[in-house]
């Protein structure tokens, strides 16, 4: 079982240098940040993540993913670094296509790119995505990108995005491109997996519905022609529950990534070292 780290970094927690560095030392598999670049001061969209819907403050102070995830990869040598998750949608695909190689390049490789489109419909909407079909507008920017990390000249026609043949480079160190991990737990999240992503990522669910989601994959991707086996599944934003990570790998789990509290520096070690020895 490979067992990550997830966190939520701002201007007033500890340097992901320095969390990424001493989970490296301390034999964590991965590293994972997620991604808001704004929230609306007026939203009215409900957080999923509890019953009254309040969205935590961090929401508002993350900072960007890729300047976190390149900054760890400079003090780290094997830990994988992975976005929990990056916002499709929101962002313009030729752009996100180079963020991606880059930083695949600059980690020689390590780099995981897990994806989705967001619960938040008025960030969504003020950063240009279509909220209401954003899964669609989703898979366009994939294929897109695809297309940029795999072509010398690269074009793309869609309904959302539309290019003629360009150069994007650097080209990612992983080929054909690093995994595409789908988040969700939406009804199609497994067709879509099994479309045009590498991996099922699933945030607050249990080892049943880890079975269950691992099986109906198997089963999609045997009818696609796809091996099951080379579609992983990694669970995240997990408590440091030994015995729970123990039954979600049961269930089909490839990998764990055990959320790591948003503190300053002494706090936030103290807190990885205690993860550590509960966990691995």
């Amino acid at each position: 079982m490979n067992i990550g780290i997830s966190t939520f970094p701002t201007d007033y927690s500890a340097d992901v240098a320095v969390i990424a560095k001493r989970a490296e030392e301390l034999g964590f598999e991965s590293f994972w940040v997620p991604e808001h670049p704004i929230l609306p001061v007026n939203g009215s969209s409900p957080w999923p993540g509890s019953a009254d819907g309040v969205i935590p403050k961090v929401y508002a102070d993350i900072v960007d993913p890729f300047v976190a995830l390149g900054r760890a990869s400079a003090v780290t040598t094997t830990l994988k670094l992975g976005t929990g998750i990056c916002l499709v949608p929101e962002r313009n695909p030729l752009l996100l296509a180079k963020e991606v190689a880059t930083l695949d390049m600059y980690s020689k490789g390590r780099f995981l790119f897990g994806i989705g489109t967001g619960w938040h419909r008025e960030e969504a909407e003020i950063m240009g995505a279509d909220f209401d079909h954003r899964w669609t507008q989703t898979r366009e920017s994939v294929l897109a990108m695809k297309e940029l990390w795999t072509k010398v000249e690269s074009e793309y026609h869609g309904k959302y995005y539309d290019f003629p043949p360009v150069y994007s480079f650097p080209r990612p160190v992983q080929r054909p491109h690093p995994p595409v991990l789908i988040g969700g737990m939406a009804r199609n999240v497994f067709k879509r997996v099994v479309d045009c992503g590498d991996g099922w990522m699933p945030n607050r669910v249990t080892p049943d519905q880890v079975a269950q989601g691992r099986a109906t994959i198997n089963e999609l991707a045997e009818a696609a022609g796809r091996d099951p086996s080379s579609i992983s599944v990694s669970v995240y934003g997990q408590p440091a529950d030994r015995e729970l990570i123990e039954r979600l790998q049961e269930a089909g789990a490839d990998r764990v990534m055990v959320r790591l509290p948003t503190e300053p520096e002494e706090e936030c070690i103290a807190s990885l070292e205690g993860i550590a020895e509960a966990v691995l």
